[in-house]
Formats: C-alpha cells, structure tokens, sequence
C-alpha cells in the first residue's frame, strides 16, 4: 500500500471513529506482536497437520493425552503473554467513546488483560477450563500445576508453538504424558473452555455479537485475515445494513471486497496513531 492510500484509509478510519459507537472485530494479527503467532498472516506459522476437533477430544482418551501433553507446552506463550501497543490502544478507545463494543475470535484473554471492558470472547478464552461431566469451570493456572506435578520434567521439552495454544509435538514425546480428571465430580474429562473445530459457537453469544453490530455505526476489523465464517458473518451482516467497514490486516482478508476502508499496515503503530490523533 503506497503512502498516499494508506494515508486516505487513515482518514477514513478515523473519521469512522470520530462519530463514536464503532465496534471492533479483532483477531490472531492483533496478538502477534505480544508474541502469539497467527497462521494466516504474513507472521503466520503453518500447522502441520490439523487442529483437534471436539468430536476426537471427546471421543478419545488418547486424543485427550495428545491435547493436553501439546497444550500444556503451548500454554508457556499465552499464559506468559501480555497485551501488546495494539491491545491498549483499543481500550483508550472504548475509553473515549470512539468504540462501543468489542468482539475478538482471538482466545489468549489480552483484551481483557489490557482493560478493555466486557470484551465478547467468540471463541472462548484458554485461561479457562470447563469439566464436560459436571460443568464445573476452574483455571488453567490451577491445572497447569497440576498438570505440572502429574509430569514431572515434562515442561523441558522445547516445541513450536501454535495461535490457540497447541504445540508441535513428535508422538514419543506425547507417551506417557498423564491427563488429570475434575477435582469437582472426581472423574470428569477437562477441556479448555474454548470452541473446538467441529464445535459451535453458543447461540446466546453469537446473538449478543449480532444485537453489538445492529446497534453499531460502523464494524472495524483488527488483524483478521476473515478466512472463517465466524468472523465474517458479522462483516456481511454490517455491510447488508449499509454500515462502513474498516479492516486494518496485513496481508489481504476474505472481507476485503466488502471493505469501505482499508489499511495494510501493522497494527500496533496504527492504532496507536488512531488513539492519540482521537484524543488530541
């Protein structure tokens, strides 16, 4: 993007912003600079094989061993990161009444941890478990100690790490890694409280998105290449209804056609330039 246009969509966007009630769809590109990288963007890592689906992790022991044996490694990135420049630039946002509501696929917590107020996490967050037996919900925090004394050495392994969590794990390494059960009900599987492939989004949530985009004056995107219908749902939804959409994403999205602004340039610097020309 030469300077001139990157220098309209500036304008456009803040100009969007300037009326207020704006909402913001954020995803993985807006946590890459806290140290989460994301697939699709041009920071992006490629999984190599595919992401677990519900119906394996809840059909399998040995699918669950993989899970956690990979994600209790994975963990160490999210757990360890922290909001980045882009993340606080979002709640000086919604500080100022320039953003009304904010929606994240992302499920790493750093929109909350930035102070950003009743963010919508869409996919859930992984700083959360939930037993699918008696729906008790505890920490990852908690389980990780856990998971920690049950495998003693085991954090020592080095692994790439993955955008949800996961970890690239060789299968020897993954033997003889033991799961815990619910220390509520005492025998029932954990899973993290995030929406797996293969799983819904609850219909509640996925409404409170909806009545957040009609009410809105306008949908900016954040770091989201759009490739997944959950996110683009509400992209459509808010250009049907003659709404502006922004997208701010490096690299080109599956909402682009439906853009009325668009910005190809690293999220941190940009939205703290938005923030501070919005509060000048």
């Amino acid at each position: 993007m030469g300077d001139e246009a990157a220098g309209a969509g500036v304008e456009a966007v803040v100009g969007m912003l300037e009326g207020g009630g704006v909402v913001v769809l954020s995803g993985a590109g807006l946590s890459t600079e806290s140290g989460i990288p994301d697939y699709r963007g041009v920071t992006g890592s490629r999984r190599r094989g595919t992401p677990m689906t519900y119906q394996e992790f809840a059909g399998s022991e040995e699918s669950r061993q993989r899970y956690w044996a990979r994600s209790h490694l994975g963990w160490r990135a999210v757990g360890e990161a922290r909001p980045n420049d882009g993340h606080r630039a979002v709640t000086r946002l919604v500080g100022g009444g320039f953003v009304a509501g904010v929606i994240t696929q992302n499920v790493d917590g750093l929109h909350a941890a930035a102070g950003t107020p009743q963010a919508i996490e869409l996919h859930g967050s992984l700083h959360h478990v939930v037993c699918l037996t008696c729906g008790n919900r505890s920490t990852r925090e908690h389980l990780d100690q856990r998971l920690d004394e049950a495998n003693p050495g085991f954090r020592a392994v080095a692994a790439q790490v993955n955008p949800d969590g996961d970890a690239e794990l060789a299968d020897e390494r993954i033997a003889g890694f033991r799961t815990v059960s619910c220390q509520i009900c005492r025998t029932g599987t954990l899973k993290p409280d995030v929406i797996f492939f293969g799983e819904n989004v609850p219909k509640p949530r996925v409404a409170q998105c909806y009545d957040l985009v009609d009410a809105a004056s306008a949908l900016l995107v954040l770091g989201s290449s759009l490739t997944v219908m959950s996110g683009l749902r509400f992209v459509r939804h808010a250009a049907k209804q003659g709404k502006p959409v922004a997208i701010v994403n490096q690299g080109v999205t599956r909402g682009d056609p439906l853009a009325t602004a668009r910005l190809d340039l690293p999220l941190g610097a940009t939205l703290t330039h938005l923030a501070d020309r919005l509060a000048a």
